[in-house]
């Protein structure tokens, strides 16, 4: 289990700046949802992360930055679900989800017997052990999502990003999906940080969310703090009602007819 700190994190693109100065603790377990319109810093906070974007400032995986480390030993520590993933349609099922044991694998080495269990076994409690010959081609849209999760879980790393891990999914298959990495994080142990767009989904599975605006935080707490009626006007410009349940907090948001004010 492992806590993920941020320090005055910034990125830019050129002289275009993406995200402005954040700082955090993510604590070892905690699910934090990232949130805020469309480029407001949300993938590039998880790009930095990943270490495929430069940034300034520092992240710390259990107090060691991960700029010390080199790619091989961060992929042992994070693991990212991108929102875009290359998916080969030629490629099997039990491959794809094989490259996520890259980082365990020597130089001109290949995957140990220990390797393929563990692929077959992230397979098996993920319901895809039917597919291992499958190609990813034939698949649909939810076990295509399934697979991808199974390549970041196969990495056994103590942190798992998601950048939009729902987008292309319809309601039920991200229910679904969702779903799964609770049962997984509560499993493993894991600690998350997912950019949503779905604000509702986004403040039913995460424990606390933050949501950017133009690169800076315009706020971070519990979804009811976050996700009022009047903040959501003022970020994404849209005119809604926000619905808390009195037994279980969980938080709906309502799109309404009409502009912000109206």
């Amino acid at each position: 289990m492992t806590a993920l700190t941020f320090r005055s994190v910034a990125v830019s693109y050129g002289k275009r700046p993406a995200l402005l100065s954040y700082s955090d603790h993510v604590a070892t377990g905690e699910w934090l949802g990232v949130v805020g319109p469309n480029g407001a810093g949300k993938s590039s906070l998880l790009r930095a992360v990943a270490g495929l974007v430069e940034y300034s400032g520092s992240i710390d995986v259990d107090g060691r930055s991960l700029a010390d480390m080199s790619r091989r030993e961060r992929a042992a520590v994070v693991a990212y679900v991108p929102q875009d993933p290359l998916i080969p349609d030629d490629m099997s099922v039990s491959d794809y989800v094989l490259l996520g044991r890259t980082p365990y694998i020597s130089y001109l080495g290949s995957p140990t017997r220990g390797d393929r269990h563990i692929v077959t076994d992230v397979l098996e409690r993920l319901d895809l052990i039917r597919f291992g010959a499958r190609y990813l081609g034939a698949l649909s849209g939810g076990e295509r999502q399934r697979v991808v999760l199974a390549r970041a879980i196969a990495q056994q790393a103590p942190v798992m990003l998601l950048d939009e891990p729902t987008s292309a999914l319809d309601i039920g298959h991200q229910q679904q999906a969702l779903e799964l990495v609770t049962t997984l994080r509560a499993s493993d142990g894991l600690t998350i940080v997912s950019a949503l767009h779905d604000l509702t989904l986004a403040g039913t599975y995460a424990d606390r969310l933050t949501m950017f605006d133009g690169g800076a935080v315009a706020a971070t707490g519990s979804a009811a703090e976050v996700l009022t009626a009047e903040r959501l006007a003022e970020v994404y410009h849209v005119h809604v009602s926000v619905e808390v349940d009195p037994d279980d907090g969980t938080v709906v948001v309502i799109p309404r007819r009409g502009s912000p004010g109206v």
